[in-house]
């Protein structure tokens, strides 16, 4: 029996995760292939907003998406069932928040809303944005997860070779 040293296979599983991350490796392209994306009718609070989406990534996973998303004039409420961090690339947007506080955001700002907010969306025209979806895991998972890097690096010796996510 040949016995293969641990840092060797290490190495071989390395090059074979690389591959395959290379693999799944996606370049986007400058066309648009956005779908309709309906707001839900009891959301609509004004107007006849038309949604679109184009997916752009996701996870293998399935826990991280990102979109270009855009909407025409209305005023509706949003629910967020995930996180979501946008990016506005063109067009302004009043949110106003439960709390009753409004902000106007417009080409270049940055938000986040953490899954179970909610916000109304008032677009006096048109909006587009880039958007960074992600699923929150369970806390019991993320410690978990936590957990096996920390084996990982003991087993290695400490080595912060290989990062990823385990």
């Amino acid at each position: 029996m040949v016995r293969i040293p641990p840092t060797a296979l290490h190495a071989a599983h390395d090059k074979l995760a690389k591959m395959a991350v290379e693999s799944s490796i996606t370049l986007g392209t400058s066309s648009a292939k956005f779908v309709p994306n309906p707001i839900h009718a009891a959301w609509i609070l004004d107007g006849n907003p038309v949604a679109r989406a184009e997916l752009l990534s996701s996870s293998a996973d399935g826990t991280a998406s990102t979109y270009f998303w855009d909407c025409t004039a209305g005023r509706f409420n949003w629910f967020y069932s995930f996180d979501e961090t946008f990016h506005i690339l063109e067009g302004e947007v009043t949110l106003k928040y439960p709390s009753g506080v409004s902000r106007r955001v417009g080409t270049g700002d940055t938000v986040f809303f953490p899954a179970g907010s909610s916000a109304e969306w008032t677009v006096d025209n048109y909006v587009r944005k880039l958007a960074f979806c992600r699923t929150p895991v369970p806390r019991v998972l993320t410690v978990a997860r936590h957990m096996v890097r920390r084996l990982k690096r003991a087993v290695r010796g400490g080595a912060a070779e290989g990062g990823g996510l385990l």
